[in-house]
């Protein structure tokens, strides 16, 4: 990812939706920052 989403991580769970999240791992924690579909979060 770039921008401001630069080191987060997405996963298509649907073929229009999104989640981004995060890898923490010095934490072991997985975050759950966003759900929203693929317009919504690369709308300019």
């Amino acid at each position: 990812m770039s921008g401001n989403l630069k080191g987060l991580r997405e996963c298509h769970v649907k073929p229009n939706l999104l989640l981004i999240y995060e890898i923490k791992k010095q934490e072991n924690e997985l975050v759950l920052l966003r759900l929203d579909t693929h317009s919504e979060l690369f709308k300019k």
